[in-house]
């Protein structure tokens, strides 16, 4: 027999802070290795982000949520009202689930709580296609935009979809 683990998402506060700090960072670590240095990578302060994830929680605006797993946070989504030109009203700012936690369930049920199945559009970074192959099954598609991201030391390209 097998172990069942409970599943649950609900609305971050600012006391997981830390703990989607430490998810942002190792999901980061996992789903961006073949398209940033690995010294960037190994270089991410989990303190540094536990901070800017103190005041992201507290924004009236925007709806952070967490996936858990047996209680310890697994993966997280913020969305919000949209940054920069804005397709749609609402923005899926960002969505990660440990890649241990891949299947799951997870990253649907924080999708699913965070922007439901109103219209919305995303950045995703270009060359992630398990990440598009998801929002795609999710009624997102790239409608041409793209922008240059100053992440690690020559940045990357995220594409913008919007369903």
């Amino acid at each position: 027999m097998g172990t069942t683990h409970a599943l649950t998402v609900r609305p971050a506060d600012v006391r997981d802070a830390d703990a989607i700090a430490a998810v942002h960072v190792q999901a980061w670590r996992e789903a961006y290795a073949h398209l940033l240095p690995a010294e960037f990578l190994a270089a991410l302060d989990v303190d540094a982000r536990a901070a800017r994830w103190r005041g992201i929680v507290a924004e009236p605006d925007v709806d952070v949520l967490v996936a858990t797993v047996d209680d310890t946070v697994a993966g997280w989504a913020s969305a919000g009202p949209g940054r920069g030109e804005r397709p749609r009203d609402r923005e899926l700012e960002g969505i990660y689930v440990l890649a241990e936690h891949h299947g799951s369930g997870a990253g649907q049920a924080l999708l699913d709580a965070a922007i439901g199945a109103a219209p919305a559009f995303l950045w995703v970074a270009d060359g992630n296609p398990r990440a598009e192959a998801f929002y795609r099954r999710n009624g997102f598609e790239r409608d041409g935009t793209v922008k240059h991201e100053p992440i690690g030391p020559h940045g990357l390209d995220a594409v913008r979809m919007v369903r």
